[in-house]
């Protein structure tokens, strides 16, 4: 039997880094969407890309992209559900974010981007059974209790 302190840790460090990393995309998602609101994440991404020659439709489509992603995946990962979809849509969306600072300065500031593509990291490489507090896992114990009676 596995000693409750010692189970405790690891369930804390899962509950924690994923609450917060959802919460740092949720909340970014929602500035974007409802207090910028998405033209103006358009203008903004788009003012220094365009002096790169990117059409207005990348950057019209990655804004969509990132806003979305970050607000609906941000949320979901906040209550466990769908933990791994939600961490590689993120992933993807860290990849966009980090491309377009690449193509506006290319010795760009990675202090937005590295806390955040390091605790993603840090949760895909955890074993799943650490992350107990989610919707995942009280899903698979259903599933579980189902097939047994």
């Amino acid at each position: 039997m596995i000693p409750i302190a010692t189970n405790i840790h690891e369930v804390s460090v899962a509950l924690l880094a994923r609450v917060f990393l959802g919460m740092l995309f949720l909340f970014q998602g929602y500035d974007k969407i409802f207090r910028m609101g998405i033209k103006q994440v358009v203008e903004t991404i788009h003012t220094p890309l365009e002096e790169k020659g990117v059409p207005l439709l990348v950057s019209t489509i990655g804004a969509y992209f990132t806003s979305y992603t970050e607000f609906i995946f941000g949320g979901l990962l906040i209550v466990g559900f769908v933990k791994y979809y939600c961490l590689y849509f993120l992933g993807i969306d860290l990849l966009f974010a980090a491309f377009a600072f690449a193509m506006v300065e290319p010795m760009w500031d990675m202090k937005h981007i590295f806390p955040r593509l390091a605790l993603l990291i840090f949760l895909l490489l955890i074993p799943s059974q650490w992350d107990k507090i989610s919707v995942d896992y009280m899903w698979s114990l259903i599933k579980f209790l189902k097939s047994t009676f």
